[in-house]
């Protein structure tokens, strides 16, 4: 195969692990941010304090577009480094880092989001477990860095 080609079709892996983690972050900031808009309306209409920090659980599901970012330039650096002294590149191990990768990131972040609105529910009834809920969330984003650094680590 023509070493340009292949240097794109792994060059395309690497979009892809980019543009899937951020599906994945705008499902899940959705997801949290509709519950969040809920739970600020209930406390309105209930006249209770409405408690901004629910913000932390919307935005908690972006950090997996940043994630495939870093993954990203790992995997055009790969490509690159291995294109510049003429090795094959490995195209389809890149596709699937690119395909792979960011589905995991992405279902990271969708479920992030989950359990962020389950949160957000939980904080603005309650006014407690602010540090238990961070805590489920952030276990649950454990899975992308798992990607982010197991990937790395083998390419």
């Amino acid at each position: 195969m023509i070493p340009e080609v292949m240097l794109s079709l792994g060059n395309a892996g690497a979009a892809m692990v980019l543009g899937i983690a951020a599906i994945g972050s705008a499902l899940g900031t959705g997801r949290a941010g509709l519950a969040a808009v809920g739970a600020w309306r209930r406390c309105y209409e209930l006249e209770k304090p409405v408690p901004f920090i629910l913000v932390t659980f919307v935005g908690a599901p972006l950090s997996q577009t940043i994630y495939g970012m870093i993954l990203m330039n790992a995997v055009i650096t790969n490509a690159a480094d291995a294109a510049a002294e003429g090795a094959a590149v490995g195209f389809p191990a890149m596709l699937s880092i690119g395909l792979f990768g960011g589905a995991a990131m992405a279902a990271s972040s969708w479920l992030q989001g989950r359990v962020g609105a389950a949160a957000a529910d939980a904080l603005a009834d309650t006014g407690q477990g602010f540090g238990n809920y961070l805590m489920a969330i952030g276990i649950v984003e454990t899975v992308a860095l798992f990607v982010l650094v197991f990937i790395q680590a083998a390419m």
